[in-house]
Formats: structure tokens, C-alpha cells, sequence
């Protein structure tokens, strides 16, 4: 499967898609192919003209799947120091679907910077090699306290070790209805940050008695829900 956003305006691949498929594949004029636009339709075309990195097609047929789930999942976690960790969450994230993935810059985060263009690209390969039609969002890193004050027209809750009475996620949360949840750092959320959660509607969750990495915590939240829905 190939991506090409802007393919209904531009009947044309992506200059790194052209290549692939011209260079790595070996596909010619005339060759058919699959690819989708991430916003939840994919094509079957035909490569109609191939020139320098340019490949532009003929789009022969249009679908639209129907959603795979009934309600939107949306993570936000702190990214981990470790890179790859945040990596490969978003990777695994992406084939078992999710909407949205979200950054949070929080007391105890231990990385504070992050570019996203890389992970993009992961939920971009990730999205194709699991024949999906939709590009999850994926938003830049934002301070907790900016993020949890906003409005989210979902079920809201955090997912945090400390003491305190909460509910099992599985149990918590109502299917069929669009979904966010809160991870934290290594070190989990700080007391204030878990209060100002809580103050602004969402709910303290757990995901279970073991305590987890942040990148497992995140994929058992988004595994759960899915489950779900």
C-alpha cells in the first residue's frame, strides 16, 4: 500500500512513495496498485506515467471502509527518555488503531523535547502494512496542565500508580463512546497533576496490579479500549 494524501488533487505519489515504487519495486506504466490518502479512503490505480521521480496514476476505483471501531481512541503520554520506547508505541499503537496521539510535558517528565516528524513517518509505515485507510493525529509535546485544562468531547481518564481509589479501565470505560487516556512519565504523574486532572473531569483508572513501562502502559490502554469497541 502506497500514501498519498493529496492524491485526488494531484493524481500523483508522494516523491519518496514514486521512488519506491519505481526503484525498490520495479513497477512500470501499467502496473496496478493500493494505496489510501489516511483520511479513511483507499484507491486501486494504475501507474499511468513514470518520469524521474515522478509517478503519476490513473485512479481506477474508490473505497471507503467502514470504521473499524465505534469510538475514537486517543492517548496522551509523556515521551520516554529512551526514544525508541516512544517509537515503537506509537508503531504498535497505529496497527492495532488509534485516532490520536497526544504529548505530555509533565513534573517528572525526563524528556522534554521532541520531534515528531520521524514518528510520523513510523505511524505513516505502520498504517500501510496494516491495510489502513486513516492516519492517526499526532499532535506535538504540550504541558500537562495547558493540555488537561482543555475541553475533549470524550471519556476522560488517567491512568496512575499512586495511592487512591480507582477503577480498572476495562471496567471504567463505556463502549461506543470516543475515548481519552492519560500516561505518564517514568515517574509517574506528580499529586498535583493527578488532582488537576481529576478537577477537570477526568477519571483515576488502572490498568491492572503490575506496574508498567510508560510505552506498556500506553499500549495496554489503547489495546483495552479497542478491545472494547
Amino acid at each position: 500500500m502506497f500514501y498519498a494524501p493529496d492524491i485526488l488533487t494531484s493524481l500523483e505519489l508522494p516523491e519518496e512513495e514514486s521512488l519506491h515504487a519505481m526503484r525498490v519495486l520495479r513497477l512500470h506504466e501499467g502496473s496496478e496498485i493500493i494505496l489510501t490518502d489516511g483520511k479513511g479512503s483507499i484507491y486501486k490505480a494504475v501507474i499511468s506515467r513514470t518520469s524521474g521521480k515522478r509517478c503519476e496514476v490513473n485512479i481506477l476505483e474508490r473505497q471507503t471502509p467502514s470504521p473499524l471501531r465505534s469510538a475514537r481512541i486517543h492517548i496522551a503520554l509523556a515521551p520516554t527518555k529512551n526514544m525508541e520506547r516512544t517509537e515503537w508505541f506509537c508503531e504498535k499503537a497505529t496497527e492495532i488503531g488509534i485516532d490520536a496521539i497526544s504529548f505530555l510535558i509533565c513534573r517528572r517528565s525526563e524528556r522534554r523535547e521532541l520531534k515528531t516528524s520521524r514518528i510520523e513517518k513510523i505511524i505513516i509505515s505502520a498504517m500501510k502494512q496494516s491495510q489502513k485507510a486513516t492516519l492517526p493525529e499526532l499532535t506535538p509535546p504540550e504541558d500537562f496542565a495547558i493540555f488537561a485544562s482543555r475541553t475533549f468531547a470524550s471519556q476522560k481518564y488517567i491512568a496512575h500508580c499512586a495511592e487512591g481509589e480507582k477503577t480498572l479501565l476495562k471496567e471504567a470505560c463505556t463502549p461506543g463512546t470516543d475515548t481519552l487516556v492519560l500516561i505518564g512519565p517514568e515517574g509517574d504523574f506528580s499529586p498535583e497533576e493527578i488532582d488537576l486532572a481529576v478537577a477537570h473531569g477526568f477519571h483515576p483508572v488502572s490498568l491492572g496490579d503490575c506496574r508498567l513501562r510508560t510505552e506498556t502502559a500506553a499500549l495496554v490502554a489503547c489495546h483495552t479500549v479497542a478491545l472494547l469497541n
